[in-house]
């Protein structure tokens, strides 16, 4: 079974960006290339259990497992050492990618608090866009009562557009929830 969102990008999407911006080659429409999620542990200098927890919730938030990241280099000022575990990442493709930005959109983005949509000042100029979540508590898989503290989360969009007007156009499609001026 294909996810939804993919079924829609290539029934609807495709021609609405294929009529708005006439494109000649079909491989020249934007898709989205891959979602990478990550959370910085800045609290595992003192206790290496808090990477554990936070690669257990990833895990949990993108169903697959998460991989440990460590610190590329020494910091005397924080006590950091090269090659400490500082904090974990996701990267996500294909279907689970499809299915987590649909997870996203319609079921966690609403839940947060006095939400009035994502703001757009997170595209690089390459047609990638990037967002943080301050409660990964929004996440539906995350069972409120385990946690013992509250972390943030990285949340970043890899698409093959050539610019970020490109790039928003096609997340507008999949119904990305951004803020109207």
């Amino acid at each position: 079974m294909e996810p939804r969102l993919k079924q829609m990008y290539k029934d609807t999407i495709v021609k609405e960006l294929q009529k708005k911006y006439e494109y000649e080659n079909v491989m020249d429409i934007p898709k989205i290339e891959k979602i990478v999620l990550s959370m910085g542990v800045g609290k595992a200098i003192q206790d290496k259990k808090k990477v554990e927890t936070a690669a257990d919730d990833l895990t949990l938030i993108a169903g697959q497992k998460a991989v440990k990241t460590k610190s590329k280099k020494s910091i005397a000022a924080f006590k950091l050492r090269d090659g400490m575990e500082i904090g974990c990442m996701v990267t996500l493709r294909a279907s689970r990618m499809y299915e987590f930005l649909d997870r996203l959109i319609n079921i966690s983005l609403p839940r947060v608090k006095d939400f009035r949509g994502v703001k757009a000042t997170g595209f690089d100029g390459r047609g990638n866009f990037s967002m943080g979540i301050q409660e990964h508590l929004i996440f539906p898989e995350i069972n409120f009562d385990k946690i013992d503290e509250i972390k943030g989360l990285n949340i970043t969009i890899v698409t093959t557009a050539k610019n970020d007007d490109e790039a928003k156009t096609l997340l507008q499609l999949f119904n990305m929830p951004f803020v109207k001026r």
